[in-house]
């Protein structure tokens, strides 16, 4: 399966990106520590959402198909970037906080489909990509 990504460069280092099958536009800025200004998100604070959101994603998944309740579930990811050149993310790391008691019998299967995301396999494997899980239930 493929999909169409159109990106617009504004000028000003603003880019807008339009999703082709949806027309849903999304908006992206330099960092500020990149002679940006920060307005919106960065094309690598945008990694750092597609690993949360695909963990969060696939874990809904599985939790869909085992009859689940995951709402209100979150991930909270920080990105760090290299400190030398060239420019790059060197971590990602992740805490997914699930609304569910630790002892939850598909805990295993939730933890191993949010590690299974294809974005956690898609990136560099010298990226740090850490998660913690708390279950709180």
């Amino acid at each position: 399966m493929s999909v169409k990504i159109l990106v617009r460069y504004e000028g000003q280092l603003h880019c807008e990106a339009v999703h082709g099958p949806s027309g849903t536009k999304l908006a992206t800025d330099a960092p500020v520590d990149n002679e940006g200004k920060g307005e919106s998100f960065s094309p690598t604070d945008l990694v750092a959402t597609a690993i949360a959101a695909c963990m969060a994603t696939i874990m809904g998944i599985m939790a869909k198909r085992h009859g689940i309740k995951l709402e209100g579930m979150t991930v909270e990811t920080v990105k760090e970037m290299s400190t030398d050149s060239p420019r790059r993310i060197v971590g990602l790391k992740s805490k997914v906080t699930v609304p569910l008691p630790a002892d939850h019998p598909q805990r295993k299967l939730l933890e191993s489909a949010a590690l299974g995301c294809p974005v956690h396999h898609s990136l560099d494997p010298r990226i740090d990509k850490s998660v913690e899980f708390v279950w709180k239930g």
